[in-house]
């Protein structure tokens, strides 16, 4: 505690001249002071508090919007994927439908050949395969064009056919005889060739029919010329040999009607000419003037009876192909 003041004097009127004083003058004491306020230092500053509800929801939605996305993108790939199997899935019943339709017209142009007496022109075998092919490979739309494009060219070897037929039955090139029987009796599908016989057949003959083409009469360009040779022998020996053509394109049934004449084909053939060339036979007198003429044999020296003539009817007339519905 800070000594009390000193009490106060009175000032005379008049003040009296200094004096010396014996002491030394006291100072004064100062005047008490009070000592200045403590200042307080300034308060630390205020940390804003991180407001972890709203940080949590900044998280939440940015995870919702990442999910989304994944989903957006995970939807838009499967889109595309089930487009494009869509796609895939239109294009393969196109192709289906498109098949389908090529083996209609396959079968139908084959119904064109309805009663051709040739088993083998038709291939009706190779249209079994076809189908069984498309069938096989229906869920394959890069495999079905292929299978398409070859029912199509099977079609056009038939029309093609049914075309050169047509203008081969109405047209007599070698303006012989055995052309224009053998064009009407093979409506067309069976060629006439005057050529040498003999050397192709390796034999002496009028005429013949090999396996490699069973579809070509050769006729030998010599003996047709001979003086013997009248259009009435010139058209039995054409039927003769239609009938090779017709025993080489239809083996099965064939075999069936050869018991009846001990296998052979050449007997089976002279049959067919004596049951349906009207006034046919296998020897004949030719005249060349009133005092001469040729004795010409014809086959094979057999004529054949009634019973085996029927069994030649029967062989020929289930002859023919049978336009049928093509199974998978």
């Amino acid at each position: 505690m800070p000594p009390a003041p000193p009490a106060p004097s009175q000032t005379p009127l008049f003040p009296s001249p200094p004096t010396h004083p014996t002491h030394p003058p006291t100072t004064p004491p100062l005047p008490p002071t009070t000592p200045p306020p403590a200042v307080e230092p300034p308060p630390p500053p205020v940390k804003k508090k991180r407001r972890i509800g709203w940080i949590i929801t900044v998280v939440l939605l940015s995870l919702a919007l990442l999910a989304a996305g994944a989903i957006g993108v995970l939807l838009y790939l499967r889109l595309e994927e089930a487009q494009q199997i869509i796609e895939d899935q239109t294009d393969l019943i196109d192709e289906k439908e498109t098949f389908g339709e090529a083996m209609e017209e396959l079968l139908d142009t084959a119904a064109g050949f309805e009663g051709v007496k040739f088993g083998t022109l038709v291939p009706q075998d190779e249209f079994e395969v076809l189908a069984a092919r498309g069938w096989n490979q229906r869920w394959n739309a890069d495999a079905m064009p292929g299978i398409t494009a070859d029912v199509r060219q099977k079609t056009t070897e038939l029309e093609d056919l049914l075309a050169g037929a047509a203008e081969q039955a109405g047209t007599n090139a070698s303006r012989t005889k055995y052309e224009e029987v053998l064009d009407k009796l093979g409506g067309g599908y069976v060629t006439t060739a005057i050529d040498n016989a003999d050397k192709l057949c390796g034999d002496d003959v009028l005429g013949c029919v090999t396996s490699e083409d069973p579809y070509v009469v050769h006729i030998d360009k010599s003996d047709s010329k001979h003086p013997s040779m009248t259009n009435f022998i010139r058209a039995g020996l054409s039927y003769h040999e239609f009938a090779h053509v017709l025993q080489l394109t239809n083996p099965e049934a064939t075999d069936i009607a050869l018991t009846a004449f001990d296998g052979d084909v050449e007997t089976m053939a002279d049959c067919f000419a004596l049951t349906y060339l009207k006034g046919w036979k296998l020897d004949h007198i030719v005249w060349i003037n009133d005092y001469q003429y040729y004795e010409v044999s014809v086959g094979y020296g057999y004529t054949c009876n009634k019973k085996q003539k029927q069994v030649i009817r029967d062989w020929y007339e289930g002859l023919g192909y049978q336009s049928a519905p093509v199974s998978q």
